[in-house]
């Protein structure tokens, strides 16, 4: 390519110039020649330039540097992503397809238990489920200590006829091979969601009686210490069960981050099955028997801290006694005995589980542990005239029970009444000279039982969701403002015990109120655990206050 220009008005040389230039990204060449041999003009200006291939430049060329990166971005271009597999429409079912995959599903197998049901598998077992059976379940039933028979031969009414795929579920965490599989993976997961929330239930009551004058803040580091993330692959090497979680890896040599994973999903689904199948005695056994945890070891203690003297009187079951795990778990299973009768396995065979005959309530010495003697007190007091009535007729209570003396009716209610004036007492009032006499461990149970309850309505509500998709679900519905907002509709935050210095302050501060509402929101429905069972927590939940806001709301013309 050759460019000429002419110049005018410049002054005229007998002499001609020729010089390169590298200012352009061409190279250039100005020639100035004598106009009186050429042409008419004083003087005439031609630029050469010739066009030259990047890659001849030198490497730290500014103009081959740039011509690289935008070849580099043309070739690079992004292309249109192509969407996954699994979020690619398909054609719906028919109906009778539809409807006998659904009738097919071991889900809908169990009408008499229909917790245990939604945590089955969504298809049968194939193949490959059934040869990981055959290989490893007996090491597995072997080192939690039930026996090796097959739990098929039991009979249709015993839960624990499902065990053996429950167990399998279990160890199939979502770093091993059998994951692949839809109805494993969904399963497992299922598992674990539900397994969470009963270790914490469990190590709740556990504490609360064994230590009945702690404040609940020790007992959550003492929970923490025993089945926090960190610490769980210590309990699956003590009961030898690591070689079926990591069947190809040595569990010590894998990073923190690799093994802590693979163990939480693992040891939560493993209770979760031990649950559904034996009930909350077995979930004890396994815990101290099997994993060998000791409550009293040196790095479970809580960090010291200052605490206040208490006073008061403990039950005469608690004075100068630590329970073991056997006494807390006799009482636990009378719970379950009033639904179904749960067994757990002694010397190769099942046994039943029977309560103690002289029980009041549902679960009496979590009660006494929970509400002190002292608050008889308090019977016949302003707020039992004139509160208490109104709080249990918004309530529903007392419920009606057929009970063969009509003197445990009546001390069941009087029992009632006190919890509920224990579960309104801020920790304002009395606190600072009777420790106990606030809504603290009655708060700390019903956290636990009611998201225990959420849990179970959550798993036989959504028959085909994960695991995943069901705790944020979960963790949403149980939002603590969402749980104090429930019981400020139902106006039952005037009924509050306030001290009479900060009364006038949490009354007109929001920021204050509205989490001591959700404390005693929690504090009602520990109450109703201990003294009718989980059914009254059901009845709260989901009838009295509508935590799923199904139900529309009325509008105030």
């Amino acid at each position: 390519m050759e460019l000429s220009s002419t110049f005018t008005h410049l002054s005229t040389s007998s002499s001609s110039y020729s010089f390169s230039s590298s200012f352009s990204p061409f190279p250039t060449q100005i020639r100035i020649i004598n106009p009186k041999s050429h042409a008419p003009n004083p003087l005439t200006f031609r630029v050469l330039a010739v066009a030259v291939d990047p890659r001849d430049l030198p490497k730290n060329s500014p103009q081959r540097l740039l011509k690289e990166l935008s070849e580099r971005k043309r070739a690079t271009s992004p292309k249109k992503k192509v969407p996954p597999k699994r979020f690619i429409l398909r054609p719906p079912l028919d109906d009778n397809r539809l409807a006998q995959r659904f009738l097919n599903s071991p889900q809908l197998s169990l009408k008499s238990f229909p917790l245990l049901s939604s945590c089955l598998p969504s298809s049968r077992l194939n193949n490959a489920d059934k040869a990981w059976i055959d290989e490893y379940l007996l090491e597995a039933k072997q080192a939690l200590g039930y026996p090796l028979e097959p739990s098929e031969r039991l009979g249709d009414d015993n839960p624990a006829k499902q065990f053996d795929t429950l167990l399998y579920m279990a160890f199939q965490h979502p770093c091993c091979e059998r994951t692949n599989a839809r109805h494993v993976r969904a399963a497992h997961s299922r598992l674990w969601f539900l397994g969470q929330y009963v270790l914490e239930l469990g190590l709740a009551e556990f504490f609360l009686q064994r230590y009945p004058r702690e404040s609940p803040g020790p007992m959550r580091e003492r929970v923490f210490a025993l089945i926090g993330k960190r610490y769980l692959p210590r309990w699956i090497k003590a009961a030898s069960l690591q070689n079926l979680v990591f069947p190809f890896d040595d569990m010590d040599k894998l990073q923190r981050k690799e093994r802590e994973q693979p163990v939480k999903c693992v040891f939560w689904a493993l209770f979760g099955a031990i649950y559904l199948c034996f009930g909350m005695p077995e979930v004890y056994r396994v815990l101290f028997e099997v994993f060998g945890m000791d409550p009293e070891a040196e790095d479970c203690q809580p960090r010291l801290r200052r605490q206040l003297e208490d006073v008061d009187y403990v039950s005469v079951e608690f004075e100068n006694k630590k329970l073991s795990w056997q006494d807390v778990a006799v009482y636990r299973a009378m719970m379950f005995l009033s639904s179904q009768c749960w067994l757990v396995p002694a010397n190769n065979t099942y046994t039943p589980l029977q309560p103690p005959e002289d029980a009041l309530f549902a679960h009496p010495r979590l009660f006494r542990a929970c509400v002190p003697p002292g608050m008889h007190q308090f019977r016949g007091n302003i707020w039992d005239y004139e509160s208490r009535p109104q709080v249990m007729r918004a309530l529903g209570y007392p419920l009606k029970m057929t009970d063969r003396i009509p003197d445990i009716t009546e001390a069941r209610n009087i029992e009632l009444g006190l919890g509920l004036q224990l579960a309104f007492m801020h920790p304002s009032k009395h606190k600072f000279e009777h420790p106990r006499f606030c809504y603290e461990r009655l708060e700390y149970v019903g956290q636990k039982i009611q998201d225990l309850v959420m849990a179970e309505r959550l798993l036989m509500k959504h028959l085909d969701a994960p695991g995943k998709w069901l705790a944020e679900r979960h963790r949403r519905l149980l939002m603590n403002k969402f749980c104090g907002r429930y019981l400020r509709e139902k106006r039952l935050h005037q009924f509050i015990i306030y001290s009479e210095q900060v009364m006038d302050t949490y009354e007109h501060n929001r920021r204050l109120r509205n989490p001591a509402t959700t404390a005693i929101q929690q504090a009602i429905h520990g109450l109703s655990y201990t003294v009718y069972g989980k059914p009254d927590v059901r009845r709260l939940m989901f009838e009295v206050f509508d935590f799923e806001q199904t139900q529309p709301k009325a509008v105030n013309v």
